[in-house]
């Protein structure tokens, strides 16, 4: 429900929620190799928000990975929807921060995606993270991983 996620007000246009619904497909962006699923979409007016939910999270402040995570959701809803987001919304345990998509955060995105694209071209393969069957079992992704627990 709206309470436990954290969701601000607004409509809500997509949800990667088993408990809510299933979304209909992952966004895609091709030309960056790039594939998600943010948890939300919010609409406001024109602008899509896309908003990610960490509730175990407890920190003050945003890890690298969350916000490079959310930079790719608000890159992906800019190819999807033809508008770039002017935030996106990362939802931690005890705070919900307001991440400008600017042009320093959209610059460190694309520095890294284009470190992938090399990594790819060299051959190296990149693996799953993790060995938490849970974890495996709630992403959005598993479908497409090829290496779920």
């Amino acid at each position: 429900n709206r309470a436990a996620s954290g969701l601000p007000q607004g409509r809500v246009v997509y949800v990667d929620s088993r408990r809510w619904q299933r979304p209909p497909a992952p966004l895609r962006a091709p030309r960056y190799s790039l594939v998600g699923r943010p948890d939300f979409l919010m609409q406001e007016g024109k602008a899509i928000i896309p908003v990610e939910s960490k509730p175990g999270r407890g920190a003050a402040q945003p890890y690298e990975g969350d916000l490079l995570q959310l930079a790719a959701y608000c890159l992906l809803v800019e190819e999807t929807y033809g508008v770039s987001p002017p935030y996106g919304l990362l939802v931690y345990r005890e705070h919900t921060f307001e991440i400008p998509f600017d042009r320093d955060l959209r610059e460190r995105l694309l520095d890294i995606l284009d470190e992938m694209a090399a990594a790819r071209e060299e051959g190296e393969e990149v693996h799953r993270d993790h060995s938490q069957r849970a974890r495996c079992a709630a992403c959005g992704m598993r479908e497409e991983c090829g290496e779920e627990l």
